[in-house]
């Protein structure tokens, strides 16, 4: 998946940012968004209905199928991916979330409900955090430790125009840049 992408997976960053996504994209509220611990990776997502019935997005970990699949929407092209095997897989094991174990995820959380630049800030905090990480100048701990960081320090500005948010990014990027 590349070096960034391993480590916001290890942080549950990515899941956040997922998380901010499926607010946006599905108009929902941050309270009918939640995650699950899923160690086997095999569901990626599932929608519970109003019946109590749920539909899921099974497959193996694998992100060439649903990178393929926003480039041919609607059509769906045969996959380079491995066929899952549930029978091999044998079976699927899920724990609610520890946000103490994984505070990155919470501070994602946590931002979306806030709006205006607090995403920017946390993404921007991120990216630093986890290139600083990669270059071997920080500990892997310390990524959220600098979300965190930053983010306490962040002055927030709801409903910011595009230059606002531009100014938010460079600001941050120079202070995680200096935690």
């Amino acid at each position: 998946m590349g070096a960034k992408i391993t480590i916001d997976s290890a942080t549950m960053v990515n899941k956040g940012l997922e998380v901010i996504e499926a607010h946006w994209l599905f108009g929902l509220p941050y309270e009918q968004v939640n995650v699950l611990l899923h160690p086997e990776s095999i569901i990626h997502s599932y929608v519970e209905f109003r019946d109590s019935s749920i539909i899921a997005q099974l497959g193996n970990p694998d992100m060439r199928v649903p990178i393929q699949y926003a480039l041919t929407y609607p059509e769906r092209w045969e996959s380079p991916a491995q066929r899952l095997s549930l029978a091999e897989v044998g079976r699927l094991t899920f724990r609610e979330m520890d946000y103490e174990r994984f505070p990155a995820l919470k501070l994602a959380m946590d931002c979306g409900k806030a709006g205006g630049t607090a995403t920017t800030a946390f993404n921007a905090a991120n990216e630093i955090a986890v290139a600083r990480f990669l270059s071997h100048e920080i500990p892997f701990l310390r990524i959220e430790e600098i979300i965190g960081e930053v983010l306490h320090r962040h002055i927030n500005e709801d409903n910011p125009n595009l230059e606002q948010i531009e100014s938010c990014d460079k600001r941050v990027r120079e202070l995680a840049a200096t935690l």
